[in-house]
């Protein structure tokens, strides 16, 4: 089952524009499986429907996480201070790649966390990540009737080819570079800091926590 975006944008002549604010984006591997599954039984019906061109249930969600090949396809995600996943992007990758080879982008976003730009954000790490690993193109396919999302790929450049009610929109990356490549190194070294500094908060509430209700459980008022 291929990915289908709800949010994109890419640019074809230039890189994607930058924007002033960081956003933590990491890789995820095999051991965010569950988290990505959660994530996506999330949506509702019509998020569903918009992201994978169909309305999902569970069960097929959950097959399409269980195929998820973290070796061979990049996964990002956006994790809140919660370490909820809010946001993630599957950037997937033929299964033979040569020097003309492109990639599928699709991504899915929580209404909660929408309005921020997190999937123009995915969408430029996934395309910084494509170009530095030898892509020359990236492609989208969406539902003709995701106006919104068809929108931000216009306004960003890329070519969208509408063909009844589905659409599919072209991006042509440019090589990669020294200082793309350095990018992306820092980008992922931050965004693993940003991590392990949320995971080391969650384990401290989570001890306090403990220890609150040890100190209820023997009648000892918390300070």
């Amino acid at each position: 089952m291929s990915p289908k975006p709800t949010n994109i944008a890419g640019d074809s002549h230039t890189s994607v524009p930058r924007t002033p604010v960081m956003v933590p984006i990491r890789s995820l591997g095999a051991n965010h499986r569950e988290r990505i599954a959660a994530h996506l039984e999330s949506l509702d019906a019509r998020d569903r429907y918009l992201r994978f061109g169909y309305a999902a249930s569970d069960e097929q969600i959950r097959r399409y996480t269980d195929g998820l090949n973290f070796e061979r396809d990049e996964i990002f995600g956006i994790y809140n201070r919660k370490l909820a996943l809010i946001a993630m992007a599957h950037l997937a990758y033929p299964a033979k790649k040569t020097c003309d080879s492109c990639a599928e982008f699709g991504v899915s976003v929580l209404k909660s966390a929408r309005g921020r730009g997190f999937g123009a954000r995915l969408f430029e790490r996934a395309a910084m990540h494509a170009r530095n690993d030898g892509i020359t193109q990236m492609f989208i396919h969406a539902l003709s009737e995701n106006t919104a999302m068809l929108k931000i790929a216009k306004s960003a450049g890329a070519i969208v080819q509408r063909d009844g009610a589905e659409a599919e929109a072209h991006l042509i990356l440019p090589a990669a570079t020294l200082d793309s490549q350095i990018t992306e190194i820092v980008h992922e070294q931050m965004a693993l800091a940003d991590y392990r500094m949320k995971a080391q908060v969650q384990q401290f509430r989570s001890i306090l926590s403990r220890l609150q209700a040890m100190r209820c459980a023997a009648g000892t008022p918390s300070q």
